[in-house]
């Protein structure tokens, strides 16, 4: 299995394990990862990039063996922007840089992109939404509202007990529920076991969920308000050329959540892959690795 090297950044206000690929020379693509991942998320596309890349993927904070503070506050979206430049001025000072996120990384890249696109050459994100876009689909589309309910579980006040019953047993079906998993094998699965065990790991990961500004209604209620709704559109637009790959088979997210998005990116390139699913990063690696490398070319 591939491995990475690997080195810790003190940001001022946690500490981040970060792994590392590739020439330092090269250039520049950081990666984050998403719920109730790890580094580790990217580790095959992080191997296939790294020939001709600097591949950089930390373990967001309150995951795995970076720092985690206490409190939702602490992981609110300016925070998690503040990692990634703090992270991103560690390694190219005044140089710009490709971003790219998945899942929940997939929300913190878009809202690095929002607050310093002078900072970045390309935003890539693979089976992730943008925050109005995905708001707009749980309000209004039947199937991504249903699908959203997993919100209301992982926000409930004993989700870090109940995840992490019977060696995290409900963490790997809620996994397994949001697309196939043939590629959890069990080494696999026992580094994921190991991450989660990581002392305080399951809530701070939690924290996520509970610090969203993100509407979830049960079907058929009528949402009182979205906070992200009311965003002035200029200030979640997306100013730098932006590619999105789009597993089709993903039960998490439906294709609804991608109505819209072209308002926001007036250089939008959408990539939908055939039988690959939320997982993609591990499904279809090469595949992956491949259309990141033709788009930042």
């Amino acid at each position: 299995m591939f491995k990475p090297d690997f080195f810790s950044l003190d940001t001022g206000q946690v500490t981040l394990n970060v792994a590392a690929a590739g020439s330092p020379t090269a250039p520049l693509v950081i990666c984050l990862h998403g719920f109730p991942e790890y580094w580790a998320a990217w580790r095959e596309v992080m191997q296939d990039l790294s020939r001709d890349h600097y591949v950089i993927a930390p373990d967001q904070r309150g995951f795995n063996l970076s720092s985690k503070p206490d409190g939702r506050e602490a992981y609110q979206a300016r925070h998690l922007v503040a990692d990634v430049a703090a992270l991103a001025d560690h390694l190219s000072p005044g140089k710009p840089f490709v971003l790219a996120g998945h899942d929940w990384g997939a929300a913190v890249a878009y809202a690095y992109a929002f607050a310093q696109p002078e900072r970045l050459t390309y935003l890539v994100i693979a089976n992730g939404a943008h925050p109005v876009c995905f708001q707009r689909a749980i309000l209004d589309d039947p199937g991504q509202r249903r699908a959203s309910q997993y919100f209301h579980k992982l926000r409930a006040p004993d989700a870090a007990v109940r995840m992490a019953e019977n060696d995290f047993a409900r963490t790997e079906r809620m996994i397994a529920g949001f697309s196939r998993t043939g590629w959890m094998t069990p080494e696999i699965v026992q580094a994921y076991r190991a991450a989660w065990a990581q002392p305080g790991a399951m809530q701070a990961m939690l924290h996520w969920y509970n610090s969203s500004p993100v509407v979830v209604p049960v079907p058929g209620e009528v949402a009182a308000g979205a906070p992200l709704l009311s965003i002035d559109p200029a200030k979640v637009a997306v100013r730098m050329p932006h590619l999105v790959l789009w597993g089709e088979a993903d039960e998490a997210l439906t294709p609804a959540c991608l109505d819209g998005l072209d308002g926001y990116a007036g250089d939008l390139k959408i990539e939908r892959i055939e039988r690959a699913g939320h997982w993609i990063l591990h499904e279809k690696p090469a595949e992956v690795a491949e259309a990141i490398r033709s788009f930042i070319h």
